[in-house]
């Protein structure tokens, strides 16, 4: 529902808005995907014209940085947990990253469209926030592991842009859909998310000591 337009003058109120606008765009991307939403269906379901919306946001694509950043983050906190029970890094990386699919999503179009209309300091505060969740990811993987710092770093790293390359194949189109149960033998070559990226990781960590210069 589009809601009435009361203009936001207290400090307090224009963080209540931008986290209003962050929120609806969160929603639109869940239900129909990041590619699908636009700067003005945001601004319909927050009930602002677009204009106001870019006091708040420079561009469509900064909010979807800025909800990426968040999105890193929580999945940074729910791979430590898992962490915490348990040494199969692989795993927690694997199936925290398939129940996230926004994070996913939000992945598979940052490089591609997402830091293509932003201004430097948007970019700047994207790129620190995740590189810092994978520094730290990376630490914690290789205190479970046996894989140096560098190594789990290389490992977080590969775990993200591979689940950001896996996420839109393994979810097809409608139309692909259709061809795929029309056609099983084009079907069969569609990877199936989980088992996929669990299998690519574990190659990587069994791999990367024997990169090791001696």
């Amino acid at each position: 529902m589009t809601r009435a337009f009361v203009r936001a003058r207290r400090p307090e109120h224009k963080q209540q808005r931008r986290e209003a606008i962050l929120a609806a765009a969160r929603d639109l991307a869940i239900a129909s995907g990041v590619r699908n939403v636009s700067l003005g269906a945001v601004a319909e379901a927050v009930g602002l014209a677009k204009s106001n919306i870019m006091r708040y946001f420079g561009t469509r694509e900064e909010i979807y940085l800025i909800l990426a950043a968040e999105e890193w983050q929580e999945w940074s906190a729910a791979v430590i947990a898992r962490l915490e029970v348990s040494d199969d890094a692989v795993t927690a990386l694997a199936e925290t990253l398939v129940d996230r699919p926004l994070l996913c999503d939000l992945i598979s179009h940052a490089s591609t469209s997402l830091e293509q209309n932003v201004s430097v300091e948007a970019a700047r505060t994207f790129k620190r926030a995740i590189l810092a969740v994978i520094a730290d990811l990376g630490t914690r993987v290789a205190q479970v592991t046996g894989l140096t710092g560098s190594e789990g770093v290389e490992l977080v790293s590969a775990a993200s842009a591979l689940a950001g390359v896996l996420y839109p194949v393994s979810n097809p189109s409608p139309a692909l859909a259709e061809l795929y149960a029309q056609d099983p033998d084009i079907a069969a070559t569609c990877p199936v998310f989980l088992p996929t990226l669990s299998r690519a990781l574990k190659a990587l960590a069994a791999g990367l000591p024997a990169l090791r210069e001696d």
